[in-house]
């Protein structure tokens, strides 16, 4: 599991005012949860590109002083009108406490119907995933080797240990459609059996 070290200073002041200021030294507002503690710090901008401007899933080591706490990016708020990042909560990882996650999905295999000249469509990048710390992974592995032509493998065909998936069970991952040239030949071969 990738691990991103995060250096931040605690925070003893609160409001508009303070939170300004923290902004105008190019640092962002944040706050861990979900421990013994409610923890409120702030860090350089810069910091967070790694974290944040990516599709990977990765755990966040915040170091505040002597303390440091594993945590995950629960929300994001960028300001409205400069985009720039505003503020982050982060949930921290307990481990007898289970946490609510996305985490990528990555196909693996070449399937049946691509095999066949069909072509695979992939129709959901992540899935929102619920389980304790250390049953978490960088990403959910999906086998697509028997996905056969105008098929599709669903949220309910994924099966991992010791995660608990909270997507709709009917929602599709990936399907294999007919492409044109394929449908075109099949209109040919019809066309030419009827003639006989």
């Amino acid at each position: 599991m990738r691990t991103i070290t995060i250096e931040g200073q605690l925070r003893s002041e609160f409001g508009k005012k303070a939170t300004r200021a923290i902004r105008s030294e190019e640092k962002v507002p944040c706050v861990i949860y979900g421990g013994a503690e409610t923890v409120n710090f702030s860090a350089p901008a810069k910091d967070f590109k790694t974290l944040i401007y990516t599709p990977d899933f990765q755990i966040a080591e915040v170091k505040l002083g002597a303390k440091t706490y594993k945590c995950v990016v629960k929300d994001l708020q960028f300001d409205v009108v400069t985009d720039e990042l505003a503020h982050i909560d982060f949930m921290e990882l307990v481990e007898d406490k289970p946490v609510s996650v996305t985490l990528p999905i990555k196909l693996v295999g070449q399937s049946v119907g691509v095999k066949a000249g069909g072509k695979l469509v992939s129709k959901l990048k992540a899935l929102k995933v619920k389980a304790l710390p250390k049953h978490l992974v960088e990403s959910i592995e999906v086998n697509i080797e028997n996905l056969e032509l105008n098929a599709n493998i669903r949220v309910e065909d994924v099966k991992v240990e010791g995660i608990e998936i909270t997507n709709s069970p009917r929602i599709p991952i990936a399907s294999v459609v007919m492409t044109r040239q394929l449908r075109q030949e099949e209109a040919t071969a019809e066309k030419d059996a009827k003639k006989k």
